[in-house]
């Protein structure tokens, strides 16, 4: 079984929008890496040496390659990707191996098999 990472970047108050999206879209499970910082376009505003802008969450989807593209999609919807400038972006990169996913792969395999019905 071949697998995606994808790497969503976005607000904290997005980040339970992305993972419902890609829960329903065939997700087993996520990391979410909190106090991520980074900088588009335009560089964040700051008060007094402060930075102004807010708090990004990093959060990780270890899925497999056949939904990868759907639960992209419906991530970037869901937030507003492209709609919203600095609402957040999502992208994915190639797995070469993974181990520690016996579950995840038996219920990937179980949805895709009702998915063939």
């Amino acid at each position: 079984m071949k697998f995606k990472l994808i790497i969503v970047l976005t607000q904290d108050e997005l980040t339970d929008t992305a993972i419902e999206a890609a829960r329903a879209h065939g997700a087993t499970g996520s990391t979410v890496i909190t106090s991520a910082r980074g900088e588009g376009l335009k560089p964040a505003k700051t008060f007094l040496g402060l930075s102004v802008a807010g708090q990004r969450d990093m959060i990780l989807f270890l899925v497999e390659e056949h939904h990868s593209r759907q639960i992209l999609e419906s991530i970037a919807a869901a937030c507003g990707f492209e709609e919203n400038p600095g609402a957040g972006v999502a992208f994915q990169i190639d797995i070469e191996d993974a181990i520690g996913l016996k579950t995840q792969i038996d219920a990937i395999r179980e949805e895709i098999s009702k998915e063939d019905l």
